[in-house]
């Protein structure tokens, strides 16, 4: 069960995020909607290995905690959007940078000959860029 915002100690806002945000697909949603709108189907699609269950479920989630707003059409068949709340915005520099992040720690690993080996990492690590590292992760 989640805690209440009243009940979170200052010291535990990493861990009340990840309370909002942990889950296998949420940070991954919160990234498609960021560029626009979409409707279920679309999400799934861009989502490949969601059950549509889990879809629903983490969906639910994120507008019951004002990142995500859910607009149903009265028409036939409805028709159901999903949207970023202003709230769900301001993760997108967050999204983004997650995104660039994981794209530079999945080629580093591919170029490794051995995997991870000791430190996996090389001369440094996704924080130790300096002005001219060529493996800075770039947004996209």
């Amino acid at each position: 069960m989640r805690s209440k915002v009243e009940e979170t100690p200052d010291h535990c806002a990493v861990e009340f995020a990840m309370e909002l945000l942990g889950g296998r697909w949420k940070l991954a949603i919160l990234k498609q909607l960021a560029s626009r709108t979409h409707r279920f189907g679309e999400l799934r699609r861009s989502l490949p290995g969601v059950t549509q269950r889990m879809l629903t479920r983490q969906l639910r989630e994120l507008e019951a905690d004002g990142l995500v707003e859910r607009t149903v059409y009265r028409e036939v068949p409805p028709r159901v959007e999903y949207a970023l709340t202003e709230v769900g915005h301001t993760l997108d520099p967050l999204t983004e940078r997650l995104d660039a992040w994981g794209r530079w720690y999945r080629d580093r690993i591919q170029r490794q000959p051995s995997g991870l080996g000791d430190s996996g990492l090389g001369d440094s690590g996704p924080g130790d860029f300096g002005p001219g590292d060529s493996d800075r992760p770039e947004s996209g």
